[in-house]
């Protein structure tokens, strides 16, 4: 994937410090203006497409296009830089980079700077890999936590989500030669005919929900790009959608290029006039052919090819792509310790606590013997239903093309150390010793598990692009397995790795449970130094557990896989019909659903235990009636009530008045407070007028008025460890 721009043979014969969108003393809107002026027609439509290469079309994304005729450019005019882009939602896609943890284990930090942090990494290792666009970070609402790309995401809560994409965007851009693009926009919510489906809502749930991390992240990152995903929303094609450039462009104030995903456009006229900037991979419908097609038929202007190419060159100069042309020659080995270490903070910090009856942390001895259990514990594959699986398999997402074939990571995993590697060497410190079982043979496992004087059984779940999976069980047999340890080893602690929640049937019977999700490269170190309580465990969670599919809030088929024409979730033989997938929860997605229903979950959004505990008192909101542009300062005091230095994330959720409709609470902040034993701190969530207005912490959007409104009336305050605490408290607003 990478578009070069020009040919540096071009560029040679021109002294590239007199062309004037060279000039760095211009800004970069005079510089993009003197390059286009320069530029002939066809010349500007390069810049519409990703890849704009003398090359065939692209014949394989839908019937009828084979035999069209090669796409022909003239070269592009002198002095423009080689982009080149990558995926990179956990990291750079090539070998030789950092494999970072997913991104839900970076949502489970709740970390502004260690987002921050991953983007600058991210940024360098793409450089040093000829790489400057990476397509990262992708956000999405977390409506069914069946949807294939969960684990790419930052969960089901807007404003986590946006503030985590907003640090990712800044971080990445920081090296000013490096730019970002947020995906995958809007409402891309499951995998499952994600080309052939239609997302239906109303409004408020649009603006509310899906809309709402994007307006956040584009808001406090100002990114250079966003791109417009597979699906319709609403029986439209999101790239060829009004919402681009009537929401995104007009209402969020977004001033980078939108671009496509990979094969997401549908036509010529209706994608560039809504607000499609530039066609990802080869050109298919913005080739010179259609476009001048278009033009000459009064279906597109003029005007929007100049601004969309403008739209473009503007970004890539802001980005400083222009002025940071990329090395030569690749770097072979682009990871760094300092990568490596980003990518074990993300282990360790992502990790979370869901329960502990006080096996944990370890304290093992000399003599002692630790049984490890599961197959993705070792780099040693274990043949699991026909297919290896190891500890590369919970690197990071899986990427599957079809689901029959076999699954594969996205991204090479080659400096994995594994849970195994790491547990035998922490316990050689103090002289114990570790024993590894493959768990496939259940007798054997339960053999291994009762010799030893503690069993750790790690439990695992594949999932990524391209389909959705079918339950939230354990894969592999994990269920059965985990049943069959805890049954043979009273002291039983169950290690996650999944891309998304799980059901527990074994819950009860086992003594701890640590959720690691996919933890990259340094997935065995930080299970390691958590279990052993060298580091205590400080994740929380950033989506719900429900006890069951069941209780999820896509009650019905129509809401979750979606329906056709004749009532079934099966498309006709034949047709092709697109599902139509009815988001009638409306506002009730994650934990909103849970207490608007007053389910309870097998974990609550935010929860996250660690190595002691906290209390929470004298909560207080100042002012206690306001006119709800000034500032509201959330006051409570933490204390640590148990033996062990500890740190918590403290968070304040707010119930809106009634009349809004609003369902249950919504998180308004949250901080992190590190205590000692009987240590207190007096903590602030100060909602500032910036934070009200740009956030939408304390409004709601008025279908009636077509804004952002805030309710007159009582607002109810709660805070504490997670989204499962009461309100305590509230203030009202005139």
């Amino acid at each position: 994937m990478g578009a070069v721009a020009v040919p540096s043979a071009v560029a040679a014969e021109t002294d590239c410090s007199t062309v004037p969108w060279m000039d760095t003393g211009a800004s970069s809107a005079e510089r993009a203006t003197a390059l286009l002026d320069a530029s002939s027609q066809h010349q500007k439509y390069r810049w519409l497409v990703e890849q704009p290469a003398v090359t065939p079309a692209r014949t394989d994304w839908a019937p009828g296009r084979a035999g069209e005729n090669p796409v022909v450019y003239p070269v592009q005019v002198p002095c423009t830089p080689t982009i080149v882009y990558t995926d990179g939602p956990e990291a750079v896609r090539s070998a030789g980079v950092t494999d970072f943890p997913s991104q839900l284990a970076l949502a489970s930090t709740w970390d502004l700077d260690l987002a921050y942090d991953k983007g600058v990494q991210q940024a360098e290792e793409a450089f040093a890999k000829r790489k400057n666009l990476i397509l990262a970070p992708g956000i999405a609402s977390g409506r069914t936590p069946l949807a294939g790309r969960t684990p790419e995401y930052f969960g089901e809560d807007s404003l986590l989500s946006g503030l985590l994409g907003a640090e990712s965007i800044e971080g990445i851009e920081s090296s000013g030669k490096v730019i970002s693009d947020v995906k995958h926009y809007l409402a891309n919510e499951q995998e499952l005919d994600r080309q052939t489906s239609s997302s239906n809502m109303d409004e408020r749930t649009l603006r509310e929900v899906y809309a709402l991390p994007y307006e956040i992240a584009v808001k406090r990152s100002d990114p250079e790009s966003v791109m417009c995903a597979f699906n319709q929303v609403n029986g439209v094609y999101i790239c060829e959608s009004p919402l681009m450039k009537d929401v995104l462009k007009a209402d969020n104030g977004f001033e980078g290029f939108i671009m496509s995903d990979f094969g997401s456009v549908h036509s010529t006229a209706a994608s560039l006039m809504n607000g499609l900037d530039q066609e990802l991979n080869r050109p298919i419908y913005f080739t010179p052919e259609k476009l001048d097609a278009a033009l000459a038929a009064g279906e597109i202007t003029q005007e929007r090819i100049d601004e969309a190419a403008f739209t473009v060159v503007k970004s890539y100069i802001d980005g400083g792509l222009f002025d940071h042309p990329l090395p030569a020659i690749a770097a072979t080995e682009a990871s760094t310790p300092s990568g490596e270490a980003v990518a074990l903070r993300i282990a360790e910090e992502g990790s979370v606590l869901l329960k502990n009856d006080g096996v944990l942390p370890l304290a093992a001895t000399e003599g002692q013997t630790i049984a490890l259990i599961g197959p993705t514990a070792s780099s040693t594959p274990t043949t699991v239903s026909g297919q290896p699986v190891s500890a590369i398999s919970v690197c990071s997402l899986t990427l599957r093309f079809n689901p029959a074939a076999p699954p594969r990571n996205t991204l090479p995993c080659e400096d994995v150390v594994s849970a195994e590697t790491a547990l035998t060497e922490r316990a050689a410190e103090v002289g114990a010793s570790v024993v590894w079982n493959n768990g496939q043979d259940l007798q054997s496992a339960a053999a291994a598990a009762a010799s030893a004087d503690v069993a750790v059984v790690v439990g695992y779940q594949r999932m990524g692009e391209f389909s959705d999976i079918p339950d939230l069980h354990l894969q592999g047999g994990g269920d059965a397995l985990i049943q069959a340890v805890e049954q043979a080893n009273p002291n039983t602690v169950v290690v996650l790795q999944t891309g998304s929640a799980v059901e527990m049937p074994w819950l009860g019977g086992v003594q701890a449970v640590l959720e690691t999700w996919y933890g990259g490269e340094q997935q065995g170190p930080a299970i390691a130094s958590l279990l052993f309580g060298d580091t205590a465990p400080t994740g929380k969670l950033p989506m719900t557990f429900p006890r069951s599919t069941a209780d999820l809030p896509t009650q019905t088929s129509a809401q979750y896989p979606g329906i056709f024409s004749d009532g079934s979730t099966t498309r006709p033989a034949g047709t092709t019909e697109i599902r139509q997938v009815l988001y009638s929860e409306g506002l009730e997605v994650g934990y909103k659903w849970y207490q608007a229903q007053g389910i309870d979950p097998l974990f609550a959004f935010g929860h996250g235990l660690t190595y002691t505990t906290f209390a929470y008192d004298k909560v207080q909101v100042t002012p206690k009636s306001t006119d709800g542009a000034k500032e509201i300062r959330i006051s409570f005091r933490v204390t640590n009530t148990g033996d062990r230095a500890g740190t918590e994330t403290a968070q304040a959720y707010v119930a809106l008045p009634g009349s809004t409709g609003a369902p249950g609470t919504r998180l308004v902040g949250w901080q992190k407070v590190t205590l000692q034993p009987g240590e207190h701190a007096n903590v602030t969530i100060a909602l500032s007028p910036e934070d009200l207005a740009d956030l939408h912490l304390l409004e709601y959007w008025n279908t009636e008025a077509g804004d952002w409104s805030t309710a007159a009336g009582t607002y109810g305050v709660a805070v504490g460890g997670s989204s499962d605490v009461d309100v305590s408290t509230s203030f009202a607003i005139k």
